[in-house]
């Protein structure tokens, strides 16, 4: 039986029903799999800037690491402390996982491929950032430990302030595509004379870039974690499989922020037609390409800041965020707006 012969012979609502689990599975499979080789590529990349070799003892080069530091997460004793608040404790990490695996709902990957090609799309990215800061403030509340009430509060002032910068880094953006919507966003930048976002809305795109980086709690923003201060902050009375929960949260947040940055800054999956116009042959590659050769420029980036910079004290990341960030993100709406209603008329 062909493709469309059983399309003709199934439901209308089952048929889409069956088309979204399928979209599921592979985003899942797919996000989860980057979620594994990222640290690989993490410690290898490291590696390599501080002249040394990274991952080699499992599998050739360590190419079986990741699936060796799963297996032992998922066999390590799960410990809980005894004063510890178990109801809530047991379902910080999943607040947090079940918050970024939600946010890959609207991400589209390539032209016509979103799980939901939802009108409030980045409206919904926004609302899911939120959402899995509750994980971090949680978990640091129940662990009833010193150590994860103080990365618990860090976490919360810190989301609480790069939360306002980074929606405001993208209003501009929202009012040059006049969307929310990411496809359309995409579309429109294809359609404007650059091909990207990222020129007209350079201020934006610097404002929302380390308002992500702070987001995700990664150096030199990593005060909640803080090892050498707070030994990991938030998770420090987690181990085993919860442990790993976070961990995958914070690399799925990560691929969800350098998503944002790739379908509204730097053209989603499309080039700039004059690109196309110059070598006409870059028409056949498949869209996905381009997306995920920008996703991997944007996941490099993290770990070379990572590799480069040293912590920031935390009264400066605050002064940053409000006096710096918040006023600079309010700039670029007013000189995109004013723009906007000047070639309006």
């Amino acid at each position: 039986m062909t493709l469309d012969a059983l399309h003709a012979a199934v439901p209308e609502y089952l048929w889409n029903l069956g088309v979204i689990f399928i979209k599921i599975a592979v985003v899942l499979g797919a996000t989860m799999l980057h979620v594994a080789y990222a640290t690989y590529f993490e410690r290898k990349v490291i590696a390599h800037m501080q002249a040394r070799m990274g991952p080699m003892v499992v599998g050739p080069h360590g190419i079986f690491q990741p699936i060796a530091d799963g297996i032992k997460s998922f066999f390590k004793e799960d410990i809980i402390p005894t004063n510890a608040d178990k109801p809530l404790f047991f379902s910080a990490p999943v607040i947090g996982l079940m918050a970024a695996i939600s946010a890959l709902a609207v991400i589209p990957f390539f032209d016509g491929f979103v799980i939901s090609n939802a009108n409030i799309g980045l409206l919904f990215l926004f609302a899911m950032s939120s959402l899995a800061a509750y994980g971090v403030i949680i978990a640091g509340w129940s662990s009833n430990s010193k150590y994860s009430f103080l990365g618990a509060l860090r976490a919360s002032a810190q989301v609480i302030s790069y939360e306002v910068s980074l929606g405001l880094s993208l209003v501009g953006v929202m009012l040059m595509a006049g969307s929310v919507n990411l496809t359309d966003i995409v579309h429109a930048q294809h359609n404007y004379p650059g091909g990207m976002y990222i020129i007209p809305q350079f201020l934006g795109f610097y404002v929302f870039v380390i308002s992500a980086i702070a987001e995700t709690n990664r150096t030199p923003f990593d005060l909640p974690e803080a090892e050498t201060e707070l030994i990991a902050g938030f998770f420090s009375e987690y181990s085993g499989f919860r442990f790993a929960l976070f961990f995958m949260s914070e690399y799925i947040g990560m691929i969800i922020m350098s998503s944002i940055a790739v379908l509204c800054f730097l053209g989603g999956w499309t080039l700039p037609q004059f690109m196309l116009n110059m070598f006409p042959f870059l028409t056949h590659v498949p869209g996905l390409v381009w997306f995920m050769l920008k996703l991997y420029a944007c996941i490099f980036f993290y770990y070379w800041i990572r590799a480069t910079l040293p912590r920031y004290r935390y009264d400066k990341l605050m002064s940053l965020g409000w006096k710096v960030l918040i006023p600079l993100a309010l700039l670029n709406v007013m000189i995109t707006g004013t723009f906007k209603i000047f070639l309006h008329k």
